[in-house]
């Protein structure tokens, strides 16, 4: 009982996956992303080997239409299921099963699927391909944007309970589980608001790794200003604050670095 997209950065190549519910912990069922193969969203009286199954399909090279096609055919409770499925080269796919609850429906464009049901109204996954399309910014920020054009037309008619947003490197991948962001909101009041702060949290993370990679390789002047991004993104961090001043102390600038240890330890 849920609502989701699945979609792909035709830029980037990245593939992802965004989902918000009224039940809690959301992110452990719906989504499954891997580099380089495409993104599942299995949902409604849900059926979670759907996601693995999907991934299989898909890295065996069916379309998102045909991996569709195959779980649906394959799966006895298929009236009370919900696919949304895009590939690795944006071809999308989606089903509704005849006994899905509710306003329920999926609607699909090139690079992305969107879906729900228990949802306020009919027209509700087309207002999410709307959003996802007019959004700016990279995939996690489409996703979050749908999640977001969901909700303002109406959303899930229960209200919102938990939200999850995952997104990986769009090339093949020796590490299937690798992922740029995987984010869940388990139990919270406002699961959207929580979701985009949690990614700006993350997105500061990112920066703080970078930096610190870049200054152990030499880089110096990379790793501040990314370190520097870092604390810009999350000021109140105190880990983001103590490494960055750290790296200002160490290469010149201890008025600063000295400043910023002090407010952390």
């Amino acid at each position: 009982m849920t609502y989701s997209i699945v979609a792909r950065d035709p830029d980037s190549g990245e593939i992802g996956a965004a989902v918000a519910t009224g039940w809690p912990a959301v992110g452990a069922v719906v989504p499954w992303v891997e580099p380089g193969v495409g993104a599942v969203a299995t949902q409604a009286s849900t059926n979670v080997d759907l996601g693995p199954l999907g991934l299989d399909l898909l890295r065996a090279g069916r379309s998102a239409a045909e991996a569709v096609e195959s779980l649906v055919d394959a799966d006895d409770g298929r009236d009370r299921r919900q696919l949304g499925i895009v590939d690795a080269r944006g071809r999308s796919a989606g089903f509704t099963g005849s006994a899905c609850v509710g306003a329920a429906g999926h609607a699909c464009a090139a690079d992305a699927s969107a879906q729900g049901n228990v949802l306020a109204r009919p027209g509700i996954p087309g207002a999410m391909l709307d959003a996802f399309g007019a959004a700016a910014g990279d995939l996690a920020d489409r996703l979050l944007a749908a999640l977001r054009g969901a909700d303002a037309d109406g959303g899930d008619a229960r209200g919102l309970h938990s939200a999850a947003l995952v997104a990986a490197a769009g090339g093949p991948s020796e590490r299937p589980w690798a992922r740029r962001f995987d984010l869940r909101v388990d139990a919270v009041s406002s699961p959207l608001d929580e979701l985009a702060r949690v990614l700006g949290v993350a997105r500061a993370y990112e920066a703080l790794g970078s930096g610190l990679q870049a200054a152990r390789e030499g880089r110096v002047e990379e790793g501040l200003r990314d370190t520097t991004l870092a604390y810009e993104r999350a000021p109140d961090d105190g880990q983001i604050a103590l490494w960055h001043g750290v790296l200002l102390l160490t290469n010149g600038q201890e008025g600063a670095g000295r400043s910023l240890l002090v407010g952390t330890l």
